[in-house]
């Protein structure tokens, strides 16, 4: 898979901009249905960026390549929170794009449909929320150089 590794991404705290507290408490059974909702972890891409941001742990960041002149990107990311209280992504900023959007994919009959999240991502207490290709990712426009194929974004 071709990725351009996002460590500046994810090891900056204002990066990501989480909410402290009250994000939108759901029942972890409610959770396990959801697209890139689930209880346990999974393994990050090799070579991968991390980081730990409170209580969580960032993992499998990472970008896909662009064809050149494409103004629009996927990226990819796992974030567990590890702590007692329900956390949120609310947004996300890169240097390389203009604007960066929370995303999901969903089905709608035969016709898989992308829309943007209004509100953030909860990121319920134990639990793992993975933005993945197909399901909730974060959507890089006006980027301002198309990533490349083994690149890597510091």
């Amino acid at each position: 898979m071709n990725r351009c590794h996002v460590a500046a991404l994810l090891m900056s705290a204002a990066a990501l901009s989480l909410s402290t507290g009250g994000a939108m408490a759901q029942q972890s059974g409610d959770m396990k249905g959801m697209a890139g909702m689930h209880m346990d972890a999974q393994a990050a891409p090799s070579g991968s960026a991390t980081g730990k941001l409170g209580d969580l742990d960032i993992s499998g960041g990472y970008v896909r390549a662009m064809l050149p002149g494409q103004p629009v990107g996927g990226g990819y990311i796992v974030i567990h929170n590890g702590g007692k209280t329900d956390d949120k992504l609310t947004s996300v900023t890169s240097s390389d794009a203009g604007k960066v959007e929370l995303h999901e994919m969903k089905m709608d009959g035969e016709i898989m449909k992308m829309r943007e999240i209004k509100g953030g991502i909860a990121i319920p207490a134990g639990a793992t929320v993975t933005l993945a290709p197909s399901t909730m990712h974060m959507m890089f426009k006006q980027v301002k150089t198309s990533f490349k194929k083994g690149a890597r974004c510091l």
